[in-house]
């Protein structure tokens, strides 16, 4: 079978987790296949599209690293087509032109709200020929079946039924000639070959609609797969409460897009009991039948733990450590760092701790030292160590833990009598990550003996 899938989204604010999670699984599932990956930006909301928010999605896709094939279609641009397809559908009778106007639908509908009744739409110009017409613009409505039912064979939430009574004959083209966001992603749809749409559940129920669509221009049905939503951590709906909802949000707070792509993989779909997950096995193993039927909760704890071991595995740290960094490190400055990365980046969640861990690795780096720390300082301790540092010719790790070993000996001191007045001394703190040793080895003789002297 050839697959195709797309993402699309509507450009009305940022590319939220849930987005992200959906155009996760498509990427995947197409990539499993073989098949393609596509992008729709569905703009036909044009009071609230707006450029801005199209290039959020863009970034946010490519920071995901999910790349789609081709060029990213504006569903705009094939307006033409979808009013060709509402005319053909008026042609064959599956459609006809309603001229009931805005008012008095809001009429009706607030009319049946006041008896309690689920407002549906009974159009007066339904079964009338277009002779008989009004001065008000009409609008383009389905013709839909009032008999029998439609069914949908759910690829993730089974097989549901509905009775065509239950469904009212929806606006194809507005009376400004502009289609509906439900007819536009029919045609669409089939216009771009889609095999199967794969999106958030909250779309389930415009399954039903867009079916009767497919079904009246006799066009193949594509497969649904609709994805539980995702909750908080507290199962209410994800929300701006329970923490960053942009993705871009969490790249700026640090996190990796590997340990993203693993987080969002697990949100809802499994593979036995894996949680760390490459993307080459995500492609691999990427199924709809392991999505879970009931909605995910978001958990920081989890997204912490993925994200603190992709540090420890990633080999290019430096690179997606700069943009955090509060400024750009000089020659010296960058090698200091590259090989601090090798001690600290353990002791990091986030991508913003460690860019914070690594500042003393700076050669002009300064900063405040708590008066409990200062009580620790010792002068005559420092004063002596120095002495015994300017002596090492060769600036290398075993001779730096030689005279510091060999001065605890020679004046019975413990390693953290010598050690926590050094560290407060080279680092400004006694909390700085990293052996001491490693420190004094990384920051190097000159940048050691200057920072011991300041102390």
């Amino acid at each position: 079978m050839s697959v195709t899938v797309r993402f699309a989204p509507s450009p009305t604010g940022f590319l939220h987790i849930g987005g992200a999670r959906t155009a996760l699984f498509n990427y995947l599932f197409a990539r499993h296949h073989g098949g393609k990956f596509l992008l729709r930006i569905e703009d036909t909301d044009r009071a609230r599209s707006t450029q801005q928010a199209i290039q959020a999605i863009l970034d946010g896709l490519h920071w995901l690293g999910l790349q789609y094939d081709g060029d990213a279609v504006l569903q705009t641009s094939n307006q033409t087509r979808h009013q060709q397809v509402a005319n053909q559908l008026l042609a064959s009778g599956n459609a006809y032109l309603c001229y009931t106007d805005s008012e008095e639908l809001e009429y009706l509908r607030k009319q049946a709200e006041s008896q309690g009744k689920v407002f549906r739409f009974e159009s007066p110009w339904r079964d009338k020929v277009q002779s008989q017409q009004s001065v008000v613009k009409p609008v383009i409505r389905l013709k839909a079946s009032k008999q029998g039912s439609i069914t949908i064979s759910d690829l993730v939430q089974g097989t549901v039924t509905v009775a065509n009574s239950e469904l009212d004959d929806m606006v194809l083209l507005r009376s400004d000639g502009t289609p509906t966001y439900m007819f536009a992603v029919v045609v669409d749809d089939h216009d771009m070959q889609i095999s199967h749409i794969i999106r958030g559940n909250d779309h389930f129920t415009n399954s039903f609609r867009q079916k009767i669509i497919y079904q009246a221009l006799d066009w193949q049905v594509p497969h649904f797969a609709h994805i539980p939503l995702i909750h908080g951590c507290d199962g209410s709906k994800m929300s701006k409460r329970h923490g960053a909802t942009s993705i871009i949000d969490y790249k700026n707070m640090g996190y990796l897009p590997e340990a993203m792509r693993n987080y969002l993989l697990r949100l809802g779909w499994s593979h036995n009991d894996d949680e760390i997950i490459s993307d080459q096995q995500a492609i691999a193993w990427f199924n709809l039948e392991n999505i879970g039927k009931s909605p995910s909760r978001f958990d920081f704890d989890k997204l912490n733990h993925l994200n603190q071991h992709y540090l420890r595995q990633d080999c290019d740290l430096f690179a997606k450590l700069q943009p955090f960094l509060h400024k750009q490190p000089q020659n010296q400055d960058t090698d200091r760092i590259k090989q601090a990365l090798n001690i600290v980046k353990e002791k990091a969640i986030l991508l913003t701790d460690l860019a914070k861990i690594v500042e003393i690795y700076y050669a002009d780096y300064q900063s405040h030292i708590s008066d409990s720390d200062r009580l620790l300082l010792n002068q005559d301790v420092i004063v002596a160590i120095r002495q015994n540092l300017a002596k090492i010719e060769v600036w290398q790790l075993d001779n730096i833990k030689q005279v510091i070993n060999d001065f605890c000996q020679q004046n019975k001191l413990k390693l953290k009598d010598c050690g926590i007045p050094l560290r407060i001394a080279l680092t400004y703190s006694s909390a700085s990550a990293g052996g001491i040793f490693d420190i004094i080895n990384i920051l190097g003789k000159d940048l050691v003996l200057t920072r011991l002297k300041q102390c």
